[in-house]
C-alpha cells in the first residue's frame, strides 16, 4: 500500500497531481525510445478524452484503440503479440463493442465484459477504454496504482480484481471530493497521482520532496512488491 493512497489530505494529492507531467518527461528521458511515451501520454491523457466526448454516441475507432494498445504497452511492459491481436478487431466491430459499452454505464463491469469481447483486449485494456471515455466512473488497472492499493495482493488482472481496486479508488475519490472545496478528483486523477508516485519513489525522483505527506505511514505495506503480469 502507497503512502499516498493512506493520505486523505486533497492539498497533497494536489501537489502530486501537479508533478506527474514532471515525471513522466523524467520517465520518458530514461526509456528506450524518449518521446514515444510522452507523445502517447498526451494524446492518451488530453487529446482521446476530447475526441470520444465530442462523438454524440460516446465511441473508440478501431485506429483510436490500437494507438490506445501502443499507450499501454509502452506505459508498462511491451508485449507486441497483444498489438496484433488488438489490430486484427474489424472496424465495425471496435466501433459497435465500444459503443456498447460506454451505453451500458455506469455499469463498469458489464463495460468491462463488452469490451472485453474484442481480440487482445483484457480488464486492464477494457479499464483503460473506460477512463477515457468517462474519467468520473472508471480508472485504468495500471500496475502502478493496484499495486498502491490495500487488500488487492495478490494481484491479478481479472474483472472481480478490477471491481474491487475500482471500489477503493471510488471510495477515496468521494472522501477527497468531499474535503476539497473544487471537488474535481476522479478516479482517473487518482490513477495519475499513484502513478507519478510510484514512479518517482522507485527512481528516487527529488521531484515530490516538497510534497507532505499529512498522513500516518504506519498502516502502508513495507513489504517488497513482485514484480507482475499486465494484461
Amino acid at each position: 500500500m502507497s503512502a499516498l493512497f493512506a493520505c486523505e489530505d486533497p492539498a497533497t494529492w494536489r501537489r502530486v497531481y501537479d508533478k506527474y507531467w514532471s515525471v513522466a518527461e523524467v520517465k520518458k528521458a530514461k526509456g528506450k525510445n524518449p518521446g514515444k511515451l510522452l507523445n502517447l501520454d498526451k494524446w492518451y491523457q488530453e487529446e482521446l478524452p476530447a475526441v470520444i466526448s465530442s462523438r454524440s454516441d460516446k465511441h473508440l475507432t478501431l485506429s483510436e484503440l490500437v494507438k490506445l494498445m501502443e499507450w499501454k504497452l509502452t506505459r508498462g511492459k511491451f508485449r507486441p503479440r497483444l498489438q496484433q491481436l488488438v489490430a486484427s478487431n474489424s472496424e465495425d466491430t471496435v466501433e459497435k463493442c465500444s459503443r456498447k459499452a460506454f451505453s451500458l454505464l455506469p455499469d463498469v463491469q458489464a463495460a468491462i465484459a463488452e469490451l472485453s469481447s474484442l481480440k487482445g483486449v483484457g480488464p486492464a485494456t477494457a479499464s483503460a477504454v473506460l477512463a477515457a471515455g468517462a474519467p468520473e466512473q472508471a480508472a485504468f488497472m495500471s500496475d502502478e496504482a493496484m499495486e498502491s492499493v490495500p487488500g488487492l495482493k495478490p494481484i491479478q488482472y481479472t474483472a472481480k480484481h478490477y471491481a474491487l481496486y475500482l471500489g477503493k479508488m471510488l471510495e477515496l475519490t468521494k472522501s477527497l471530493n468531499k474535503a476539497d472545496p473544487q471537488q474535481d478528483w476522479t478516479p482517473h486523477r487518482l490513477e495519475l497521482c499513484l502513478w507519478a508516485f510510484t514512479i518517482a519513489t522507485q527512481q528516487q525522483l527529488p521531484l515530490l520532496k516538497d510534497v507532505d505527506m499529512k498522513c500516518s505511514s504506519s498502516d502502508t505495506d513495507q513489504r517488497p512488491t513482485k514484480k507482475l503480469k499486465t494484461r
